[in-house]
């Protein structure tokens, strides 16, 4: 499966809720709206877990409603925060403090662009 870079430059083909959606699984939905709920301190119901990826045309992009890093990239309409004037700002600092590996993806993404 071709890689897709999320706005905040996970790879969301290992994305729990990408997952999930695509393979149907009900017990991951449950296990990951849990671990959010508590991470980002926000109520997320498991039957939100379910996404395209955030930057693909779909439906199911239920959960990303609370994402205020992918509403800021839809805002300056930026393929990703790579193509951002203000990289790296507090969101992503913030982000980043949680998910490394999307700043080592989107500082690829920013140098080779």
């Amino acid at each position: 499966m071709e890689k897709i870079i999320g706005i905040c430059g996970i790879d969301c083909t290992t994305c729990p809720a990408f997952l999930a959606r695509k393979n149907d699984d009900d017990e991951l939905r449950k296990k990951t709206a849990e671990e959010w709920s508590k991470q980002f301190n926000q109520t997320i119901a498991p039957e939100s877990i379910n996404c395209d990826g955030c930057i693909t045309p779909g439906e199911h992009i239920d959960y990303t409603h609370i994402c205020e890093i992918r509403k800021c990239g839809n805002e300056k309409k930026v393929q990703n925060c790579a193509f951002c004037d203000d990289y790296i700002c507090e969101k992503l600092d913030k982000w980043f403090k949680n998910v490394p590996n999307a700043k080592i993806t989107l500082d690829e993404i920013r140098k080779n662009r």
